[in-house]
């Protein structure tokens, strides 16, 4: 599938004031990598570069936990800026990753969240391999197929995920020692399918969205919706997969 990187700048920051609010999942998701990275990652670092920082979750995060001599912060968007107080240290990169120069001798890669907008995985798997030091970090949350699976199953459209096998895989082929690899699911629970597409306007997870909302449409998608009723309300899905790997050539 190709994705339109502008509409999803767009979308994103469109989304940027009531992303932190209504951005549950992916909250959860960042403290989850932060605890691995405090596992795994020594607490102190030269250079470490965040791709998709976004509203800054992961990024208040690592720097409540480590010590980060130069933290360099990447966005599809210049927005995001807003999000951060000034900080000596902070550096940023903006625009799409697949198409920047990457910043050199880091000792981490670290990404929340963003991973499943990229169009070449492999193509960037080698670019941050190029990009750290020896024995550098590449550390990530991203997703996997059953994401947001209601969705795909009523509207057709949806990314393209790579399951933990292919992540295995290549990182494996990319020069990559793989010291965590997991995935979960979780599921929210709305009080209508109405409510499950304002939580995903709200989050700017909408971005890959070509479906045509016509009424009609949106008719049928609330009635179609009742296949995922539950007791709790009407499910959405969440499918992360965290990683952490170290460069190992």
């Amino acid at each position: 599938m190709s994705l339109n990187k502008n509409l999803i700048a767009q979308r994103f920051a469109k989304a940027g004031q009531s992303y932190s609010e209504h951005a549950i999942v992916q909250k959860q998701i960042c403290q989850n990598l932060a605890g691995l990275l405090k596992q795994f990652c020594p607490s102190t670092m030269s250079r470490v570069f965040e791709i998709g920082c976004g509203s800054g979750n992961l990024t208040r995060l690592i720097t409540a936990s480590f010590q980060i001599e130069k933290l360099i912060l990447n966005d599809l968007y210049a927005d995001v800026q807003q999000h951060f107080n000034h900080q000596e240290n902070l550096k940023w990169l903006i625009g799409d990753i697949e198409t920047l120069e990457f910043p050199q001798q880091l000792d981490m890669i670290v990404s929340g969240s963003a991973l499943q907008w990229m169009q070449d995985l492999p193509r960037l798997l080698e670019r941050c391999n190029g990009a750290l030091v020896d024995q550098g970090w590449l550390c990530f949350s991203t997703f996997g197929s059953q994401n947001l699976m209601e969705i795909k199953e009523l509207t057709g459209q949806g990314l393209s995920y790579w399951s933990v096998e292919n992540w295995n895989s290549a990182l494996t082929q990319a020069s990559f020692e793989i010291l965590h690899l997991s995935e979960s699911e979780t599921q929210l629970y709305f009080d209508s399918p109405k409510a499950v597409l304002q939580h995903l306007k709200a989050t700017g997870v909408t971005a890959t969205a070509q479906h045509r909302w016509t009424k009609q449409a949106l008719q049928q998608f609330y009635q179609d919706y009742d296949r995922f009723k539950y007791a709790d309300g009407y499910s959405l899905t969440y499918h992360p997969i965290y990683c952490i790997a170290r460069r190992v050539k």
